[in-house]
């Protein structure tokens, strides 16, 4: 799979990276294995994944463009921001119903069929 890193840790050697198939973000850290893999946000990867308990893992990253997307975690923050704002002012107000108010059964009118 391919992502961007949106955010990394130089001195954990952590990162979290955006999925080429926009789904749930996947994490980076350093492996048992004592191979280890500097990334900075911004920079286009390739990567294994694997999930455990409902998370995504980055194994095995590859460097395929550095720096490529450098302030894109920004553009998608302000996006959001810009997207949160322009629902609030359009959404409709929601007026709860009680239950006392809501007709049951027993009080429709009933249709009589001839």
């Amino acid at each position: 799979m391919f992502g961007v890193v949106l955010w990394s840790d130089v001195e954990d050697r952590k990162a979290v990276i955006w999925c080429e198939d926009h789904g749930d973000l996947a994490f980076y850290r350093p492996g048992d294995n004592g191979a280890e893999f500097s990334l900075d946000a911004g920079d286009l990867v390739q990567f294994d994944m694997t999930m455990d308990r409902h998370l995504r893992f980055v194994h095995n990253p590859r460097l395929v463009s550095e720096g490529g997307c450098e302030g894109l975690a920004d553009m998608l923050g302000r996006a959001g921001d810009r997207n949160a704002t322009s629902h609030s002012r359009n959404s409709a107000e929601i007026i709860p119903f009680s239950a006392t108010q809501r007709r049951t059964r027993q009080d429709a009118p009933q249709a009589h069929i001839a």
